[in-house]
């Protein structure tokens, strides 16, 4: 049973306590389907695991009942907390309803009310607590010495661990052909499981981890050789947004994972366009990470001809995040090229323009009046492929237009596409800065408190995709003296930024 395993199990001990699991009194045995469309465009045999089929939308259901179910009887009375403002939460909550515990779940202040709501209506109390899951974590580790109460963690934990690893188990069971399994990693928690699940009964089958590029947590502590602590991570695919990796989950995946692949934003959301077209099911980022890993690894080895398994990991998203994966799924698939082009301001410039693209769609085309000259344009063109795009842009230079790609800038895909119209009268001495906001009251208060009356801002862009945090581009007018003082007043700020005055895209349109 999971309670009687020890601080590192060996694999054998692993396999036992996974097949012995007591998941299957709540966990739903869940679907592997397969994916037609894709299988028949990328030659491959792909199937996706639908953990979204669980009771909570998500596998975090199985780790956190395989531990709850094996604590004492004395543990059992006193309750069970948590930290999470996601998945794991609701697992937790639901798995301590079932067994008539009492739940306690920490989650950050500015945690959004649909996540709240959904914890309480699966019978856990929430305490909104800190301003990031570190501080909930901390506080919920306080609470749990304070009342006696067992902390159930998101991942890394032997029970929760052989919990997870049900799901492999599972996987064998569907489908005894398989040749390589993409797992998401976030804690870690899945991919360990899965993978020393694997290992122990069919070596043979490829265990491949997925990451996001902005939270590889496990493929930097793999290059080091030991666990190390991301300075920042991306937010976006918030299931997977970890800093460091587990002790256990570490060892466990340094030990048997095959491969570790890193995928962008727009890889993900092109996945998650796929999964909707080919089984009707609606992910949320981090439950689609592991079919864009799928993809990228199979056009990056030249697979063909393979029986390949994804996961869908979870689909607890916000409705109107959708507005932002449709805007960006063309990019993650590379339909659509994105291009700043300088044409002269003459009668006539514009139809030629056209000639040159021929019969393509054009998605998108912004321009503004700057002067009798030329004219700059933000053009967005739909294209079969990345060759396509280099073809466009091979004809236009021919014909002595200046172009730059701009497909892969992120200042141009999030914030400029939606600026163009408009330039200073006078060229002003100032620093563009982009910045993650959290989606929280008070947020654009405190940024106008601590710089907003320092420095004159001079551009100022904020759209929300209904996430947990919001971009925003903002431009100062600084001075050479002004740089030490300024990056005080940003590090009190103490928001994620990144200075971007060198944007192409920046240069381009809005100076």
């Amino acid at each position: 049973m999971t309670k009687n395993l020890g601080e590192q199990p060996t694999g054998s001990e692993y396999l036992r306590a996974i097949l012995s699991s007591k998941v299957y009194e709540l966990a739903q045995v869940t679907p592997l389907q397969e994916m037609e469309k894709l299988s028949t465009r990328l030659h491959n045999n792909i199937f996706v695991k639908r953990e979204d089929r669980q009771p909570v939308h998500s596998f975090k259901l199985r780790g956190a009942y395989a531990m709850i179910a094996g604590l004492s009887e004395i543990q059992k009375q006193a309750g069970v907390i948590a930290a999470s403002a996601g998945n794991h939460a609701q697992g937790v909550a639901l798995s301590a309803k079932h067994l008539g515990l009492k739940a306690l779940i920490v989650m950050p202040q500015n945690t959004p009310s649909i996540k709240v709501e959904a914890v309480r209506n699966f019978g856990g109390e929430v305490l909104l607590f800190g301003a990031n899951f570190d501080e909930a974590k901390a506080k919920a580790v306080e609470l749990s010495k304070e009342k006696q109460m067992t902390f159930i963690p998101p991942f890394d934990h032997p029970a929760v661990i052989a919990g997870q690893g049900s799901l492999g188990m599972e996987l064998l069971q569907q489908n005894t052909n398989i040749d390589r399994i993409f797992v998401p990693v976030g804690g870690g928690g899945l991919a360990a499981g899965i993978a020393v699940l694997i290992k122990q009964l069919m070596p043979e089958i490829k265990v491949i981890g997925v990451e996001s590029q902005d939270s590889a947590c496990l493929y930097y502590s793999l290059k080091a050789g030991e666990p190390t602590t991301l300075d920042r991570v991306g937010l976006f695919a918030d299931g997977v947004a970890v800093k460091r990796i587990g002790e256990e989950t570490f060892r466990l995946c340094q030990q048997y994972i095959d491969d570790v692949v890193l995928v962008d934003g727009d890889e993900i959301c092109a996945a998650m366009k796929d999964i909707f077209e080919n089984v009707r099911a609606v992910s949320e980022p981090s439950g689609a990470l592991s079919l864009a890993g799928l993809k990228k690894y199979v056009k990056q080895h030249n697979i063909q001809g393979e029986t390949l398994v994804n996961v869908l990991s979870g689909a607890n998203l916000n409705f109107h995040t959708l507005r932002y994966v449709s805007e960006r799924c063309e990019i993650g698939e590379k339909q659509e090229a994105m291009l700043a082009v300088t044409i002269p301001e003459k009668k006539g410039s514009f139809l030629r323009f056209c000639h040159l693209l021929g019969d393509r769609a054009v998605t998108e085309f912004n321009y503004r009046y700057a002067d009798d000259k030329k004219a700059c344009i933000f053009v967005g063109v739909r294209i079969s492929s990345e060759n396509e795009k280099f073809e466009i842009i091979e004809e236009l230079r021919k014909n002595d237009y200046l172009v730059t790609d701009l497909s892969d800038d992120e200042m141009a895909k999030t914030h400029i596409r939606y600026m163009i119209g408009g330039r200073a009268s006078n060229h002003l001495k100032e620093k563009l800065y982009s910045f993650e906001f959290p989606e929280q009251k008070g947020a654009l208060l405190k940024f106008l408190e601590v710089l907003g009356t320092h420095w004159n801002i001079s551009i100022f862009h904020y759209r929300a995709h209904s996430m947990d945090y919001g971009n925003v581009l903002a431009a100062f007018q600084l001075d050479e003296n002004d740089d030490v003082r300024f990056q005080e007043h940003l590090e009190k700020l103490a928001y994620t930024y990144q200075d971007v005055t060198d944007s192409p895209a920046y240069q381009y349109f809005l100076v």
